[in-house]
């Protein structure tokens, strides 16, 4: 038996790091330029799309949401959240083994039940507001997002029933959001996380990606290093170092044949110097490949989610007590 699900749990990744590793050039080529609120229903066990009407993108904004075994079977609870990020050229395609991967887990009680919610990112939006205003992301995610989950589902509507996880893009969304609204979540993971790095040049990464990187400067942040700067997850660390201790736990993972492993460990560095306890892996043998990062993680994995979720899932509505006194890690 455990073989057998050895086997299936390396299926799983091997499908979700070929589909998430794709081509960035190949999906920018199938996607216009305009903004695309609205993504195609994915069909897998258990997760839903919704639709919701947004001021701010001044039109139907969609995303989809896994609800466990438990959501139906005890109606009386309420559940935390986990708002996955998904990384540049847009997460649609790898959801149904992103669920596998979640489902199996919460199954076989290795992590504590949650709704596991998945924003529409389209393909590179960076999650934030773009310069020019085209694509307000940033808040669509937390004005209007949040609120419309929090109103449609039994969550528990406290931080420390809000974890946001992201891998790469979403990695660097998750550091943005989680940092700038410590109010809004109780924990940060990032996975691979990127661009992590002071400046956004075209020159710094794999040479096949430049042209990538040139034109996301332009399209998200006006071609503006101070812009890009200003959003950076290194000057909210440091603008929100007061409140993310002692209340926020943070995880930073990334593999040791990562792209973004240098970048990530320089940020760890900073953290590191203005005391915000997080905890850092630097996973051996891993390239940029998320399902890949999390398997490889084995029970350190699991250790974080029963810790960030457990306590909220035990304490309810108001669960912040359960963070304050883990010690906020």
């Amino acid at each position: 038996m455990a073989v057998d699900i050895g086997r299936q749990i390396l299926r799983i990744v091997v499908a979700g790091a070929l589909v998430f590793c794709c081509s960035l050039a190949g999906y920018a080529a199938q996607h216009p330029s305009s903004p695309e609120w609205v993504t195609p229903a994915v069909g897998a066990p258990h997760l839903i799309q919704r639709v919701f009407r947004s001021a701010a993108a001044k039109g139907d904004v969609s995303y989809h949401i896994y609800i466990p075994d438990s959501y139906e079977a005890d109606p009386a609870r309420r559940f935390p959240v986990i708002y996955w990020l998904h990384g540049h050229g847009g997460g649609v395609q790898a959801l149904p083994h992103v669920v596998e991967y979640f489902d199996r887990a919460m199954r076989e009680g290795k992590m504590p039940p949650a709704l596991v919610v998945f924003p529409n990112g389209m393909p590179e939006s960076m999650w934030c507001n773009s310069k020019d205003g085209a694509v307000p992301m940033e808040t669509v995610v937390i004005d209007e997002l949040v609120p419309q989950v929090d109103a449609a589902w039994r969550t528990i509507t406290s931080r420390a029933g809000r974890l946001i996880e992201g891998f790469s893009m979403g990695g660097y969304g998750a550091a943005r959001l989680g940092m700038k609204y410590p109010e809004l979540f109780g924990a940060i993971s990032l996975l691979g996380a990127g661009p992590m790095q002071r400046e956004f040049l075209a020159s710094v990464g794999p040479g096949n990606l430049a042209a990538d990187r040139a034109r996301i400067l332009e399209r998200v942040y006006g071609g503006d290093q101070a812009y890009f700067q200003a959003l950076s997850p290194w000057v909210l660390a440091e603008q929100q170092a007061d409140a993310l201790r002692g209340r926020t736990r943070l995880r930073i993972a990334v593999g040791d044949q990562d792209v973004m492993q240098g970048p990530n460990q320089a940020f760890v560095a900073h953290v590191s110097r203005l005391r915000i306890p997080h905890t850092f892996h630097l996973v051996p043998n891993v390239a940029h490949q998320p399902l890949r990062l999390l398997q490889a993680l084995g029970d350190a994995n699991w250790e974080f989610y029963r810790a960030v979720l457990g306590g909220a899932s035990a304490s309810g509505p108001t669960g912040d007590a359960a963070i304050l006194r883990s010690g906020g890690r």
